[in-house]
């Protein structure tokens, strides 16, 4: 019996050291997957036209617009706080943040909105080093390292993406494809 679970560690010990990728690993993947995300993002508000801005599915939900202004606003306050600054954003957004569902968005006003807070977040990720990764920040439940911050936002952006998706299809229009 001994001598099957030497063998079984020994034969297994390989595969675990292969799953658990290298901090620096983890980095290049950050840099690679929020540029990824930029690119599909921008690329689903430029395929909604203009008059499409103001499209809810229904009453509840935010609107198209709505929902690229969350998007880039949740980006820009997520990758602010990984730097330690606070969040700073454009009067329109801030009139929007103050007051939601009465402040509509328009493709005008989301599009350079989107690139520039993606542009921020790839500032951010770009010059963030490995060590800095695995810094806490936060309090209480809010308590994480600046990776779990920073690929939670990549995920909150997905998530409201691919609501937007849906948003597109509702009305006709087949979403930009997914690039890996």
């Amino acid at each position: 019996m001994k001598r099957l679970l030497i063998v079984v560690l020994v034969t297994a010990a390989p595969i675990f050291a292969q799953t658990m990728p290298a901090p620096a690993g983890l980095k290049d993947a950050l840099v690679k997957h929020w540029q990824r995300t930029a690119e599909l993002t921008i690329a689903v508000a430029e395929a909604m036209p203009e008059n499409g801005y103001v499209f809810k599915p229904n009453p509840e939900e935010m609107s198209f617009g709505q929902q690229m202004a969350h998007i880039a606003t949740a980006n820009i306050g997520a990758c602010a706080a990984a730097r330690g600054e606070k969040a700073e954003l454009p009067a329109k957004i801030q009139e929007w943040a103050k007051d939601q569902n009465n402040v509509p968005i328009d493709k005008a006003t989301a599009i350079p909105f989107l690139k520039d807070a993606f542009a921020l977040c790839k500032k951010t990720v770009e010059a963030i080093t490995v060590d800095q990764l695995g810094e806490t920040i936060g309090t209480g439940a809010r308590q994480q390292t600046k990776f779990e911050l920073l690929w939670s936002y990549f995920t909150h952006t997905a998530h409201h993406r691919g609501q937007a998706e849906v948003y597109l299809r509702l009305k006709g229009i087949t979403p930009p494809p997914y690039v890996f």
